[in-house]
C-alpha cells in the first residue's frame, strides 16, 4: 500500500468519538450513513492486492442520486482483518505478521483461500471514497461478514432507542457517547432514581477531586446502549449504576437485554434493507428500550444491586497489592492497566474489595480507547467478587 493511498483511505472513514455529546454523535453517524456501501459478493469477486481488498465484477447500484460503482479498492481496518482471518480460517496473529512484514505473502494466502470456494458469498461493509456516488474508488473495508448478517446500523438503532426512552416518559439524560471502529456506546442516566449507598461508599474518596463517599453517598440508575455495525456484538441494553461522587459506572452485564444481527441469506449485490424489515426491527428496539427503562430505572432494581455488592464490598484486604495482582491476572487485565488500577486504589483510600471495584471503574474513565474502557468497566463487578474471595 502506498503512503498516498493510506492517507487518502484514512480520510474516507468518519471519525470516532470518546465522551462525546449526543449531537456530536448524531453528526458523525449521519456522515457515516452517506459514505456506507454494503455489498454481498462471491469469493470470485474479491481479491487481495498489496494488502488491500479489490472488488471486481459486482453490479453497480442505481439510486436516485446516480449510479454507485461497487468495484474498487478498499483498505482493510483492523476489524476487517479480523473478519478475513475468521472467514478464511487464517490465524489472526499470522495474518497480522504478514501484513506487517510480508504483504505479498498476505496477498497469496488470502487469494488462495478465496479460490478454494469461489461461489461462497460474503458481506463486505465499506465506506466509499469521496469521489461521489458514481465512483466507489479508494475506500475503506470495515468488515467481512457472513452473507446472512442483518444490518442494524448505529443511527437507526440510536433513534429507535431514544424513541423508546421518550415513550417511557421517564426523566433521563445522555451522559456520554463513544464511537469506535467496533461499537457505539450511549450512556443513559436517571438522577430521578437515586439510592443511598453509605455502606458501599464508606471510606471511599474520588481519585479525581478527593470528595468522599460520605459527602455524596448516592448512586443513580442508568443503562448503556451498545451496537456494532461490523459483527463485534449484538445490540444491547445493559443496566449501569452511576456513583455520583466520582461518576464511576457499574455495569451489570448478567442482566443485559440484547438483539442479535442474524437474518436470512442476502441476495448478491448492494444490500438494501427493506422498509418492512427495517420497520419491524426498529419497533422491536423501541419496545426493548421502553422495557429496559421500566426494569432498570427503578429504585427496587438499584437497591437490590447495591445490596448484592455491599455483601462483598466491605471485605478488608490484608495485602491489597497482592489482591490486585490476583484480580487482574484472573480477569486478564494487562500490566499497564493493572498499574493504573493500583494507583487509583491508593487514591481512593478504600482498603476493601469494594475499593478494587471502584479503582477499576475510575481507571476505565481515564482510558482513551472506548472499547477498552467499556471492557474494563464490565469487569468491575466480577473483580469485586474475585477480590472478596481472595481477601
Amino acid at each position: 500500500m502506498t503512503q498516498q493511498f493510506a492517507e487518502r483511505a484514512t480520510n474516507v472513514a468518519p471519525a470516532g468519538a470518546r465522551n462525546a455529546d449526543l449531537s456530536d454523535l448524531v453528526h458523525i453517524l449521519e456522515d457515516s450513513q452517506r459514505r456506507k456501501l454494503d455489498v454481498v459478493a462471491p469469493a470470485s469477486a474479491l481479491r487481495m492486492r498489496e494488502g488491500n481488498v479489490h472488488v471486481e465484477g459486482v453490479e453497480s447500484q442505481l439510486t436516485p442520486s446516480g449510479v454507485t460503482q461497487v468495484d474498487g479498492i478498499y483498505r482493510p481496518t483492523a476489524v476487517a482483518d479480523e473478519g478475513i482471518s475468521d472467514k478464511l480460517r487464517i490465524p489472526l496473529a499470522y495474518l497480522r505478521r504478514m501484513r506487517a512484514e510480508n504483504v505479498q505473502l498476505l496477498d497469496e494466502n488470502v487469494n488462495a483461500w478465496l479460490r478454494e470456494e469461489p461461489e461462497r458469498r460474503f458481506m463486505l461493509r465499506a465506506f466509499r471514497g469521496e469521489d461521489g456516488p458514481g465512483m466507489a474508488g479508494e475506500g475503506v473495508a470495515r468488515a467481512l461478514l457472513s452473507d446472512s448478517y442483518k444490518l442494524m446500523d448505529n443511527l437507526d438503532m440510536l433513534l429507535a432507542a431514544l424513541d423508546g426512552v421518550q415513550q417511557s416518559g421517564h426523566p433521563t439524560r445522555i451522559t456520554g457517547c463513544d464511537l469506535s471502529d467496533r461499537r457505539m456506546y450511549v450512556r443513559v442516566e436517571s438522577e430521578a432514581v437515586a439510592v443511598q449507598a453509605r455502606t458501599l461508599l464508606r471510606g471511599y474518596r474520588s481519585p479525581f477531586d478527593g470528595r468522599s463517599g460520605e459527602q455524596l453517598p448516592m448512586i443513580s440508575a442508568g443503562f448503556v446502549i451498545t451496537n456494532s455495525e461490523v459483527g463485534a456484538g449484538a445490540y444491547t441494553i445493559t443496566p449501569r449504576a452511576v456513583i455520583q461522587v466520582c461518576r464511576n459506572g457499574l455495569t451489570q452485564t448478567h442482566d443485559v437485554m440484547r438483539a442479535v444481527h442474524l437474518g436470512g441469506k442476502q441476495d448478491e449485490g448492494v444490500v438494501s434493507w427493506s422498509g418492512q424489515t427495517q420497520r419491524k426491527t426498529l419497533e422491536l428496539i423501541t419496545s426493548k428500550t421502553t422495557d429496559a427503562v421500566t426494569t432498570f430505572l427503578s429504585r427496587e432494581y438499584v437497591e437490590a444491586k447495591v445490596h448484592e455488592m455491599e455483601a462483598a464490598a466491605g471485605r478488608t484486604l490484608q495485602e491489597p497489592t497482592k489482591t490486585i495482582e490476583y484480580v487482574t491476572k484472573t480477569l486478564s487485565i494487562g500490566t499497564e492497566t493493572k498499574d493504573r488500577i493500583l494507583a487509583h486504589f491508593i487514591r481512593g483510600g478504600q482498603m476493601t474489595a469494594g475499593g478494587v471495584m471502584q479503582a477499576i471503574t475510575s481507571t476505565a474513565q481515564t482510558l482513551t480507547d472506548a472499547d477498552q474502557a467499556a471492557t474494563l468497566e464490565a469487569l468491575a463487578v466480577p473483580a469485586l467478587t474475585a477480590a472478596a474471595a481472595h481477601g
